[in-house]
């Protein structure tokens, strides 16, 4: 069997029972054996601030970079807020690429982004803005299959169980992101 591989799953929405972190736990139950999925929290994060970062950084920082460092990979479960990336999910890029030359994002980590929403275009924005950011800190995103998840609001019953409409495609994705993984991890 191939090498287990540690991915931290970003979710961009806060909210405990988001569209979001349940498809973010959706993918972890669908994931092959060779991937291990773990949410890392942003929650807590201050607003990221060069002065304290400097100064004293937050511990939630540190924590959340050490977390960053030790995955092999990276998945994004985003939401669009104004077509844009949500700020708290910006934020977390950004106290993650920091301090200048510093960044938390191992260089050449494989990546993968999906955005979900209740509206048609599934995230379309905030996927393809956060994909920009991505790439400029050297994380090598999976292209296909292309994750935007429009009606998301539909994806679960009330108790929380994955609809079978969409259950194929989060296989499809998740499968492919896990030979993206092996393709681009190194030792």
């Amino acid at each position: 069997m191939s090498k287990v591989h540690t991915v931290a799953v970003l979710v961009g929405s806060l909210r405990k029972e988001s569209i979001n972190r349940k498809i973010a736990k959706a993918l972890a139950e669908l994931a092959p054996a060779s991937l291990k999925l773990q949410i890392v929290e942003i929650r807590d994060l201050p607003l990221y601030d060069e002065d304290i970062d400097n100064d004293a950084p937050p511990a939630a920082y540190d924590a959340f970079r050490t977390a960053l460092k030790g995955a092999d990979a990276y998945l994004f479960v985003t939401p669009e807020y104004n077509r844009s990336i949500p700020g708290p999910l910006k934020n977390a890029v950004d106290v993650a690429s920091r301090p200048y030359g510093q960044s938390a994002f191992g260089h050449g980590k494989p990546g993968a982004v999906i955005s979900a929403s209740q509206g048609a275009i599934g995230g379309f924005g905030a996927n393809h803005q956060l994909r920009q950011a991505l790439v400029f800190l050297d994380v090598p995103l999976l292209q296909q299959p292309e994750g935007y998840l429009g009606g998301a609001g539909s994806f679960f019953d009330a108790n929380g169980t994955l609809s079978d409409s969409v259950k194929p495609f989060l296989q499809k994705f998740i499968d492919a992101f896990a030979a993206w993984v092996e393709l681009n991890t190194k030792g």
